[in-house]
This record gives C-alpha cells, structure tokens and sequence, in this order.
C-alpha cells in the first residue's frame, strides 16, 4: 500500500462516521487544551513572582535580624519583631565589606497615616539615600532622602504613588503639603514612580522617611528591620554572603554559626526558591488536567476496537486479495494517530484562547511557551500509537477465512 493510498483510505474511514469521529476527538482536544492552559498559568505565575522578586533590586542580599536558637530547635520564632540587627551593624558592613556597591539599612512598620481628612494605612520605612540605587527605586517628581535629611533628623517624607492618590487624589503633586504618621507631622519631598503589586506586596503603597527620624520618633531606638546590600556583581554575591556572616557572628559574639541571630538572604536564592515551587505547581496543575487526556485515549481504542469490529470483512477481503499484517495494522494505526493529530491541534487553539481568556478575565497572568505547544503534539502523537496499537494488532490478526464469514 502506497503512502498515499493509506492517507485516503484514512480520510475516508474518519469521515464516515463523522459523529463518533468529531466525539472522539473531542476528548483529546479538552485534553490537549487544558494541558497547554494550566501550563501557561503556571508559567505565567512563575515569570510573575521572577520579575517581582527582581524588581526589589539587583544583585541584591538581604539580611533580616531573628530570634537566636537553642540546641535542636530548628524553627527561629520571633523574625520580623526581633530587634537583634542594629545601624552600627549595617555602619560596619559599610565600611569593612568593600566589595559591596551600596548598603541600606532600614527600619519598617505599617501606620496609619492622615492627610487632609483622608487616611490609610501603609508601611513606612525609615532608610538612608542609597536606598533607591540599592532597592531600584527611581524618583518621578521632587527628590528622594538626602544625607543631610538624616544627619538633621528631618520630618520630610516621600510618597509612593499609590499612597499619594489614596492620600491627596490620583496625579495630584503633593510636593510642600503635609502627612500626619504617629501623631507627627512629615513634609511630602518626593513621590516614586510606579513598580507594580498589590495588597501587602504592593511596592507603590509605601512612604519613605530618614532612617534616623524613623529610629528617634517612631521606633525609639537603633534597630534595623533590614539591611539591603548590592553587590557589585553576580559572582560576588556568595564572597559577600559569607564576610558578611563572619563579620556579623564576630559583632555579635556568636561562635557557632548554627545559633545566628540573624538571617542572609540571597536574591538567586529567592528567585530559585520560588522558581522550584511554581515548577511543583505546573506540574500539578498540567497532571490534573492530564487525566481527560487518558480519557480521550481510552476514547480513541473504543472507537478503533468498533471500527476493527464494523470492518470484520472489510479487513478478511483485504487479506484475500493480498494484504499484509503490517498493511492492515498500519492503516488503522494511522487512524487513530490522525484523529490525535487532529484533536491535538484543536486542543493547542482551545488551550491559547483558554490562556488569553483566563489573562483577559481573570487578571491571572500566562505565559505559552514553545514547550508546551511541542509538547501537546508529542502527547497526542503517544496517545494515537499507544492507544491504537492494540486495535490495529487485534486487526492484523484476524483471520481472513473467519472475517469473510463474519455477519
């Protein structure tokens, strides 16, 4: 049989029963869609939180202060209230860690804040002027902390832009007015540009005031909630990683590096971290939307096993006159590889408008990749040999004296 003899002859038995054919590939189309849509969403949310967590800042370490530990307690209790970090520490890595680029401590607390009859509440960090280098924060109008702000312990205070429309109005300049944090009043200098985020995380509902002002009137000693250091390279970031820890156990007169007060962060580490727990994610979500393809399978060796049956004599005729074992379990092989490849392109159209859908309506991102797409035609060209072998081998071995008398 001819290559072309076999591709009609599949048409044709496709196109007969068009119902149980357009049934069938159904399955795998649903199958194949909803792979490439909960792939999509998955990558969509990893490449999400990637570049959230690269927008904080680049090459970026953090170090964050932590209750200290006993001897076999693995969870540190108390992070984000311990006050075991302090602006001699963050001072010192400055001066002796020379191959950080910038350094910027700061301290930080949610506050109500009031303005002109309007309040919200938001988190204030007190920081130093190196903080928008450090964290890649840009200014949008006015200016941003300067040195001498914090030497004279200034009451001036920049706003983020979601903070100034909740405060003052969307696109008002609030630069000369005032806010009103802790019972104390701040004078607006500055408003940041837009970042992005939302709820906790969002990065433009935030208020910046000097790090000195913020220790003096609002927390009421020296301590740092963060020390935010940028290295000056990639490749440096684990050098720095570790004089930093060495020169922090040294300050605070710990010698076993197990029972640290505090904790170093690494950006690469982060973004791993978070790489690998949407991968999990995926790889669930793609796994759940994976059992209709199963379905579909089973669908698609029902329908052959009907059809070997329909074509009882069709197929005795065949061996009569000449056909081979491999001819007949060739041609119904490719019947059931053509209806897959005809569902699996369905699928990857359903699964595209599935994403865009889901990115339009439900405000979740996505992201389709080439993988996936290559991926859904591998799946359904498996699903059409698996499914199908079995049907066409139970064809190739049927009698031809038998199938001829079939009714």
């Amino acid at each position: 049989m001819t290559l072309s003899d076999l591709i009609q002859e599949t048409f044709s038995a496709i196109i007969v029963n068009k119902a149980r054919s357009g049934l069938t590939i159904l399955g795998i189309i649903i199958g194949i869609g909803s792979v490439i849509a909960m792939i999509s969403i998955g990558q969509g949310a990893q490449n999400s939180i990637e570049a959230s967590i690269q927008s904080i800042g680049s090459n970026l370490i953090l170090i964050m202060p932590g209750a200290q530990r006993g001897a076999g307690v693995q969870v540190s209790a108390g992070r984000g209230s311990a006050t075991t970090l302090t602006q001699a520490d963050a001072d010192t890595i400055e001066k002796e860690i020379t191959l950080a680029k910038a350094i910027a401590p700061e301290i930080s607390k949610r506050y109500q804040i009031t303005a002109k009859g309007k309040n919200t509440n938001t988190q204030v960090i007190g920081t130093v002027g190196s903080y928008p280098q450090v964290r890649n924060i840009q200014i949008d109008t006015g200016s941003f902390i300067s040195d001498q702000n914090i030497r004279s312990i200034s009451k001036v205070a920049v706003l983020g832009p979601t903070t100034r429309d909740d405060l003052f109005g969307q696109g008002v300049d609030p630069i000369g007015q005032s806010i009103r944090v802790n019972k104390i009043d701040f004078k607006i200098i500055g408003v940041t540009k837009a970042k992005g985020g939302s709820g906790f995380s969002n990065q433009d509902d935030i208020i910046f005031i000097p790090i000195s002002t913020a220790q003096r009137f609002l927390a009421g000693n020296d301590s740092v909630t963060t020390i935010s250091v940028e290295a000056s390279d990639q490749n440096s970031m684990a050098q720095i990683q570790q004089q930093i820890t060495a020169l922090l156990l040294q300050r605070h007169n710990i010698s076993d590096a197990q029972l640290a007060d505090f904790q170093i962060l690494n950006q690469q580490d982060i973004v791993q971290t978070a790489s690998s727990v949407t991968d999990t994610f995926t790889i669930l979500l793609a796994s759940i939307a994976g059992i209709s393809l199963i379905v579909g399978g089973i669908g698609i060796m029902n329908m052959m096993l009907t059809n070997v049956t329909e074509r009882t004599r069709e197929i005795g005729l065949r061996k009569a006159i000449g056909a081979k074992r491999k001819d007949i379990s060739l041609q119904f092989l490719t019947e059931s590889v053509m209806l897959t490849f005809f569902g699996g392109a369905a699928g990857i159209l359903l699964g595209w408008i599935l994403a865009w859908g889901v990115a339009q309506f439900a405000g979740i991102p996505t992201s389709i990749s080439f993988f996936s797409v290559l991926l859904a035609f591998g799946v359904s060209a498996a699903i059409g040999i698996i499914f199908g072998y079995y049907p066409a081998r139970r064809a190739a071995g049927l009698n031809p004296i038998e199938a001829l008398r079939y009714e």
